[in-house]
């Protein structure tokens, strides 16, 4: 055996090697992308539910004549932050949660359960 013959037999596993490794990461896209697609009614789901956990907040908020920047002095956070809740772009954390529901005077989970899954 020569040593180009020896290159060119290299090249030819490599080449080989290359190709299958492209197919296989070809194939890990397309699953990625078909788990993707099928998990929108997952993602519009958790979005409503934001947006509707944000309308209870808002909603406790207003029947308890409270401004967004008295509940932010009263928790320690900004105002965007309230806000951001409120609009559904972010979540307050567990222990703002229980915090929000000792200022509006109810339960924790009753603020989740005024969650609306309707939308379903």
């Amino acid at each position: 055996m020569t040593l180009a013959m020896g290159w060119t037999i290299f090249n030819l596993v490599l080449l080989a090697v290359l190709t299958a490794a492209g197919v296989y990461l070809f194939v890990l896209l397309v699953r990625a992308l078909k788990k993707y697609i099928s998990s929108k009614e997952v993602r519009a789901e958790k979005q409503a539910a934001k947006r509707t956990l944000g309308e209870t907040l808002k909603a406790h908020r207003t029947r308890c004549q409270m401004t967004q920047e008295f509940e932010a002095e009263s928790l320690g956070v900004s105002r965007q932050t309230v806000s951001k809740w409120e609009n559904g772009s972010a979540d307050p954390s567990t222990t703002n949660l229980l915090a929000l529901a000792k200022l509006y005077g109810v339960a924790a989970e009753e603020l989740l359960r005024g969650i609306d899954r309707s939308e379903e």
